[in-house]
């Protein structure tokens, strides 16, 4: 073993101080749903900003995806990987750099003096967030006792939320006041903050894999596989579905991902380990994950273009109104363990999507046809956020119950791989449902721009079934999660137990 990465991976300790107080695993808890607050306030507050970004650069809307789809495509092409590395060489080192990474990154964002700069930025950011969201939920599990899992899981998914609600307000007053670059510099004081309690608190880990083998060929399968599925979830209203880019793009994705499945079958330290696919039960949870920010981020982008360019809304106005939504998230998931003890594992996730459905369903009866829409709006939203609330973390606590206690870490970022492709695909289909009913009569397209008020209402009101088709999906995944984990003899809080 080399003697650099010994001295890179020799953990500090943490303060001896803090690690003997009740409240020390909490202020791990803290810290990890501070990198969840920030990666979310980043991307949210990114994608208010492309307009105004595109504007300064005098880019074209096509290239000014990329901003956006450069740090998605780092993110999820990367996890993997840095998954299989914390394995080896322990998580705290590395967990730290990604805030070092990301916070770097974030500065180098605000200073960039042309397209390509920011686009180059933005992926070494996303590999920032990449190295934190392979670590996060790997670290709160192994913090928190068995009983206090749920609660942890509940505030790590609050602070998620609380980034989103935050993203529309904050950015809406710094780009009026301050200007683009201040909402890229915004995160990184939360960043340096978090470096030190990092520093101070975490705990020493080990790696789980002592012969510290890397996959390099899984490497240069899986990242260029992830990268084309994100460019095509992101371009496919663009491209069209019969489009040779598209057509290439999926061709080549599902080749490498079929090498890469073959090698991981044989390869004794795989990327990701086969035996994830091979337990129904998380499988289907994590499925209800992607499902999860499917919808959520669906409904983002279709309201966004409804409060926007339906009512005629200035940014700041529509964001307030939009940010309901994850306010909702964020006050219903720290009891959502409690909701799920109450109704049953089976049960919470199949409640919580009806409280969705009813929402998608309350937006098509009213959008575009009511005077007083704010109020029907308002309601929408607010069930549509208790309605996830309930739904992630009690599923999250289901797909890390279901695996066995040295498989926590790969599923982890498994299940932040999965909430970065659900959140594509949710773009993506509120973007494609968008563009198909924005059609003219004689079936002419005509864009967004150039659309009426009144049209774009009609589009989106017409575009909200999928989310409620995703709605239904999402509860039956759950539902079949916890049924599949039951039959197996254990419920999610004994298989927590073990897994402790």
């Amino acid at each position: 073993m080399s003697p650099l990465i010994d001295r890179l991976t020799n953990e500090p300790a943490p303060l001896a101080w803090l690690e003997r107080q009740a409240w020390h695993s909490w202020l791990v808890v803290a810290l990890v749903s501070m990198g969840a607050f920030v990666g979310q306030l980043d991307a949210t507050i990114v994608q208010l900003a492309l307009p105004d970004l595109g504007r300064y650069f005098d880019a074209p809307l096509q290239h000014v995806s990329w901003i956006a789809l450069s740090y998605l495509a780092a993110f999820v092409s990367f996890l993997p990987i840095f998954g299989r590395l914390c394995e080896m060489f322990g998580r705290k080192t590395l967990y730290i750099a990604g805030y070092l990474i990301f916070i770097l990154a974030s500065a180098l964002c605000g200073f960039a003096s042309s397209f390509e700069q920011l686009v180059i930025f933005r992926f070494l950011q996303g590999v920032g967030g990449s190295l934190l969201g392979a670590n996060s939920i790997s670290i709160l599990v192994k913090t928190v006792s068995p009983a206090q899992r749920g609660r942890a899981l509940g505030w790590f998914a609050a602070a998620q939320a609380v980034g989103m609600s935050a993203g529309p307000v904050l950015g809406g007053v710094v780009l009026a006041t301050l200007g683009w670059r201040w909402i890229f510099w915004l995160t990184v004081p939360f960043g340096a903050l978090a470096v030190v309690i990092g520093w101070l608190a975490l705990p020493r880990s080990a790696g789980t894999r002592p012969d510290r083998v890397f996959d390099w060929g899984g490497a240069l399968l899986i990242g260029p596989a992830l990268m084309l599925i994100v460019a095509v979830l992101n371009h496919v209203s663009t491209w069209g579905l019969s489009s040779p880019a598209t057509l290439g793009s999926l061709a080549t994705a599902a080749l490498l991902l079929i090498l890469l499945v073959r090698r991981e079958r044989i390869f004794r330290a795989p990327l990701i380990d086969p035996e994830l696919f091979r337990n129904l039960a998380f499988c289907s949870a994590a499925a209800g994950v992607a499902l999860g920010y499917a919808q959520l981020f669906g409904m983002f982008f279709l309201m966004s273009f409804a409060q926007g360019h339906g009512f005629g809304e200035p940014p700041g106005t529509a964001g307030l109104h939009l940010a309901i939504i994850p306010v909702a998230i964020g006050l219903t998931a720290p009891f959502s363990s409690t909701m799920k003890e109450r109704l049953g594992e089976r049960r919470v996730g199949m409640v919580a999507m009806a409280l969705s459905f009813l929402a998608v369903a309350l937006l098509f009866s009213t959008l575009g046809r009511v005077e007083d829409h704010r109020l029907f709006d308002g309601i929408a939203y607010a069930l549509f956020g208790i309605g996830l609330g309930l739904f992630i973390a009690p599923n999250n606590q289901v797909a890390i119950a279901a695996v066995p206690p040295d498989l926590s870490g790969p599923a982890g970022s498994l299940l932040n791989l999965m909430r970065a492709l659900g959140t594509s695909l949710g773009v993506a289909g509120g973007a494609a449902m968008l563009a198909l009913n924005l059609e003219s009569p004689d079936g002419a397209a005509q864009t967004w721009l150039s659309s009426s008020g009144a049209d774009m209402l009609t589009a989106v009101r017409h575009s909200l079934p999928l989310i409620g088709a995703i709605s239904v999906l999402a509860g039956l995944a759950a539902w079949y999660a916890a049924r599949k984990l039951a039959r197996q003899g254990e419920s999610p809080k004994a298989a927590s137990s073990k897994a402790a």
